[in-house]
């Protein structure tokens, strides 16, 4: 599996998520550096997408 990869400012493509999925929350987002499975586990819990979908949108933005 690949580590999640974030590029550029995080704070800037949580903004960008908040947009397109309104029910984010900034816990939803919550980045800690070393955490980044438990950031992903949200997102996917929260999207109804799978892990891989969800790191793949994130490197999309």
């Amino acid at each position: 599996m690949d580590k999640l990869i974030i590029k550029g400012n995080w704070n800037e493509i949580a903004g960008k998520l908040k947009q397109k999925y309104a029910d984010l929350t900034d816990d939803d987002l919550l980045f800690v550096e070393g955490k980044e499975d438990e950031l992903l586990g949200r997102l996917q819990k929260k999207l109804g997408q799978t892990k891989e979908s969800v790191r793949d949108l994130i490197q999309k933005i």
